[in-house]
């Protein structure tokens, strides 16, 4: 027993396990054979590859740890830099985020004002459309019938467009005009297109003159287009009252009134009397003051001892871009030619009238008659029929 006791010593000095001594073996179970100590010994040293394994995992694994820590201590020092670097940067944009702040607060107020402005002149846009279309002249013209009523002028222009519906004709010597009462009347005459005309005996004058009965033919405007351009700087000035006035007095003090900004106006550039209506335009030095003016309507203005409530409206230049006329023949009048000079100028009328009134000539009621004598030359004004 001994040298079992022995040979158990070198083994658990070898394995790092220890036997149980011999006092242990007397004790221990009658059954502890050889054969059961020899199979604890290899569980024993299987635990101690175990308990090795783990001490090398248990190594490994801190070595792992160890390098991890460091991995975080230099991912930590990077992100310190890192932090340190954006801190400085942040101290760097500082002002330029304050600068960037105070451009979008200055860009929100500019794009209000942005807003406003497109409105008003939105706004604007539509007063002057309306201002544009109440003024703009039809393009078509309506068709209107024309005679001559019996107005003959000097001579000094032809086929010249004065007032419409006025139309001046020329009409050169020994010819003269008739206007009947009735259409009918005029086509009958220029059917017989020639007429012998009795003279009047108590002149001193007996026989008859040949006459040619020809259409009066006329260039109606049948369509007309105006361009129209609204001033920004200048304004209409009417109702002006008739005042014992020159026009350079009148104009002095509508200048001296409306050149004051306390009456809500500005420098006067010009001005001008319109001979025609009486009315006077106002230019401006600046823009808007024309506007502000309009606006009001109508103003109080002193002249002389009293105040006069005049009129302020829009200023529109105008001038004619297309004119398309065509040929109109006048329905109640007629053209004599071929009137020669053997008879005074009334007593030509009085032959005239007389013959054509008669309905066994064909005539008619007369209803105007003009007349020049060969060598003269006149204007015939031609109205609208309005009958």
């Amino acid at each position: 027993m001994g040298g079992v006791s022995d040979t158990m010593t070198d083994s658990e000095e070898e394995s790092f396990v220890r036997l149980p001594d011999e006092l242990t073996l007397e004790n221990s179970s009658p059954e502890m054979t050889p054969e059961r100590l020899q199979q604890e010994i290899e569980k024993y040293k299987e635990r101690c590859q175990a308990l090795e394994q783990d001490r090398l995992e248990l190594g490994m694994a801190k070595e792992a740890a160890e390098q991890r820590t460091q991995g975080f201590q230099r991912e930590a020092e990077l992100l310190r830099g890192k932090l340190e670097r954006e801190k400085s940067l942040s101290r760097e944009l500082e002002p330029s985020y304050q600068e960037l702040c105070l451009a979008k607060e200055e860009r929100g107020k500019l794009l209000q004002e942005k807003q406003e402005l497109e409105k008003e002149l939105e706004e604007l846009e539509e007063r002057r459309v309306a201002r544009e279309a109440q003024a703009k002249a039809p393009p078509s013209l309506p068709d209107r019938k024309m005679l001559f009523k019996g107005h003959v002028t000097e001579a000094e222009d032809v086929n010249a467009l004065v007032v419409a519906p006025r139309i001046q004709r020329a009409l050169p010597g020994g010819s003269a005009l008739l206007t009947f009462e009735e259409p009918e009347v005029a086509q009958r005459i220029l059917e017989m297109k020639w007429h012998e005309v009795k003279l009047d005996e108590s002149a001193a004058c007996e026989g008859r003159v040949r006459v040619q009965a020809e259409p009066v033919e006329l260039l109606l405007p049948s369509a007309l287009e105006i361009e129209l351009k609204l001033s920004d700087r200048c304004i209409l000035l009417s109702s002006l009252p008739r005042l014992d006035l020159s026009e350079e007095q009148l104009l002095d003090k509508l200048e001296l009134f409306f050149s004051k900004e306390k009456n809500g106006g500005g420098e006067v550039e010009q001005r001008e009397l319109l001979s025609d209506s009486g009315h006077v335009v106002l230019t401006f030095v600046h823009d808007g003051v024309a506007e502000q003016l309009v606006k009001k309507e109508r103003i109080q203005v002193p002249i002389g001892k009293q105040t006069y409530e005049l009129k302020v409206t829009p200023y529109m230049s105008g001038q004619i871009t297309d004119l398309q006329v065509r040929p109109s023949v006048c329905a109640k009048t007629v053209l004599l030619s071929g009137i020669p000079d053997i008879l005074d100028e009334e007593s030509m009328r009085d032959a005239l009238e007389i013959h054509f009134q008669k309905p066994s000539r064909g005539g008619g009621e007369v209803d105007a008659l003009g007349y020049v004598p060969v060598g003269g030359q006149a204007l015939a004004v031609f109205e609208e029929d309005t009958d």
